[in-house]
């Protein structure tokens, strides 16, 4: 007799195999913001580990961090909550239907036995209840979709404030037992998400009115053999006709991408100079390592733009800040001075440089640019030279870009289809798309160089030695030119990737416009207002992954694929039984509109 042993795996719950199932879709967006909100904060603590000599964590503040992000008010339980939430709505909404249709039939019995019931407050809450549900059942699919994906944002949002609100006040709290007090800032807790889900909601929404979509033919797939040749014809030329249409609004709109980088580009580095604090602190840091320039020489900059600092007064009171930066440099500490630094180019000028020794600016007033350049090319005797500097500079760049990019094109390949690898020219082009992008970071940070340098050095303060070097060094001169110069650097990136940078640096840009008064007034008006926004722009979002895949780019249109579509969690349990069940695909089937033929290199 053998006994029939059912294996441990039997007994394990299984999810549904539908990756469109509520569950699964929980399932990945929780994974998803988990690993977003939760990993960098483990960073220093996994470090601490690993490296003796870092600075050690300990076990109360890892306990707040999981606290923050994995409690019911986290971000990773409130974004699953609207994400997953919605789709759980939107699976119940036949619910509706089925109700109207109940009540119609008893309208109709009641109708046909000529049964007059007496109006009542009971018969007008029914009546009412019968046209909402009448109402509910008529929407389309999309409405559907929207409404759901609303109820549960709402929910969402108003959670995730409290929970930003309640480690804000923590942090003083904490801050205050320590006999250092913070500041009480009234800004959004959720303000940057929201700018962002706003800017990827509106370009969705414009995505799907310049694209057309394919419809199929009639008939097509029922009847393909008896289909007439002429309808096939006619079909295929309908559909190529259409592709060349997106390809053209394509080009255009990658064109538009590049002026959006441009200007907000523009906006983010000269706030960077002047108004750091409209910037994220690691956003003002990743700028400060790239750019390599000396605090002191930043804080010149914003003196100047106050009049506390000028080549025609002097300074009273921050004279000597310049002046440690070039003694630090091995330079004279007069090249710093501003009573001594000429304000006007011309015979003044070179009057001023030969009592102070500098030979690198003939006709040329202003700080030196051995200053300014730090010790970049200073080994090889080339600290004076403006073209050496933009080089070294740039060349430095590119090979911290290409190790930052080189993970960022190989790593969704290796997860996702690794084995395309293995063909030299997916390889090759892979590698050349990281170069580019490389290339890209490594000519936005020349181009601002060289540009700063040709207005206070070598061309414009040289053409009109009669403007004071308070201008050329002032917030509308050498910075304002250099800012508008380096975001022209977005046209040596892949036309699909300049797309992708355009949102990624607009809700940071609209950030910096937007008035302090207004952003940290705490308002309660503002602050329903931003709600609002959320909850639109995350719901449009969601709605547009479920119907309108195409109309999506970049980032959000992989992880919404992912989070909508993903690899469901049922597979792993189909893999331990049977190792020769092929994995579950990572994206979703390729949508009908073909947007561009050529490769991506995302």
């Amino acid at each position: 007799m053998v006994r029939n042993r059912s294996s441990w795996l039997d007994r394990i719950p299984s999810l549904s195999d539908e990756p469109t199932h509520p569950a699964q879709i929980a399932l990945r967006t929780y994974a998803l913001a988990v690993s977003l909100s939760l990993g960098p904060s483990l960073i220093p603590f996994i470090t601490a580990l690993i490296v003796p000599k870092a600075r050690s964590k300990n076990l109360p503040d890892l306990g707040r961090i999981l606290r923050r992000d994995l409690g019911h008010d986290g971000f990773a339980f409130t974004v699953t909550l609207a994400v997953a939430g919605g789709a759980a709505l939107k699976r119940s909404w036949p619910l509706w239907r089925v109700v109207y249709d109940r009540q119609d039939k008893d309208e109709d019995v009641h109708r046909s036995s000529g049964d007059q019931q007496p109006e009542s407050l009971g018969r007008l809450v029914q009546q009412l209840f019968r046209r909402v549900t009448k109402y509910l059942a008529a929407l389309t699919p999309e409405q559907e979709t929207f409404i759901s994906n609303v109820l549960s944002s709402s929910i969402g949002i108003l959670l995730l404030q409290v929970g930003r609100q309640r480690t804000a006040r923590l942090k003083r709290v904490a801050a205050a037992a320590r006999g250092k007090p913070l500041p009480r800032d009234l800004t959004s807790p959720t303000l940057d998400l929201t700018l962002l889900l706003l800017v990827r909601a509106i370009d969705s929404i414009v995505q799907s009115f310049i694209l057309h979509k394919t419809t199929p033919v009639p008939g097509l797939k029922k009847d393909r053999k008896h289909l007439a040749v002429e309808s096939q014809l006619h079909a295929k030329l309908q559909r190529e006709k259409i592709k060349l249409e997106n390809k053209s609004w394509q080009s255009m709109t990658s064109k538009v991408d590049a002026f959006v980088f441009w200007a907000c580009s523009a906006r983010i580095m000269w706030c960077f100079f002047y108004e750091p604090h409209r910037l994220p602190r690691s956003y003002v840091k990743w700028i400060n390592t790239l750019a390599n320039l000396d605090g002191r020489i930043i804080e010149t900059l914003q003196l100047i733009r106050t009049r506390q600092w000028s080549y025609k007064t002097g300074s009273a009171h921050h004279a000597t800040v310049l002046q440690s930066g070039a003694t630090d440099l091995g330079l004279p500490a007069s090249w710093g001075d501003p009573h001594a630094l000429p304000a006007y180019g011309g015979a003044i000028a070179n009057e001023a440089w030969k009592k102070l020794g500098v030979t690198s600016r003939p006709g040329v007033a202003g700080i030196p640019c051995e200053v300014i350049h730090g010790q970049v090319g200073s080994s090889l005797g080339l600290r004076e030279s403006c073209t050496a500097n933009a080089s070294l500079r740039m060349a430095k760049g590119f090979f911290e870009a290409t190790a930052i990019y080189l993970p960022v094109h190989f790593l969704p390949v290796l997860l996702t289809r690794p084995q395309t690898l293995l063909r030299p020219h997916r390889l090759f082009e892979t590698l050349f798309g990281s170069l580019r992008s490389a290339a890209f970071l490594s000519s936005f940070i020349g181009f601002y160089w060289y540009t700063v340098c040709l207005t206070r050095t070598l061309v414009l303060a040289k053409l009109f030695p009669f403007v004071s070097h308070d201008f050329w060094d002032s917030p509308y001169g050498c910075i304002m030119a250099g800012c508008l110069a380096c975001g022209s650097s977005i046209w040596i990136e892949n036309g699909r990737r300049r797309g992708e940078m355009a949102l990624y640096v607009l809700p940071r840009a609209i950030r910096t416009c937007l008035p302090d008064a207004l952003v940290k007034s705490g308002n309660r008006a503002i602050r329903l207002a931003e709600r609002l926004v959320f909850i639109l722009s995350i719901s449009s979002l969601l709605t547009a992954a479920a119907h309108r895949p195409d109309s999506l780019r970049g980032l959000s249109r992989w992880t919404l694929a992912f989070v909508t579509n993903g690899p469901n969690a049922g597979f792993w349990k189909r893999r331990r039984r049977d190792p020769s069940v092929p994995p579950t695909p990572s994206f979703p089937p390729t949508p009908s509109i073909v947007i561009d033929s050529g490769k991506d290199d995302n």
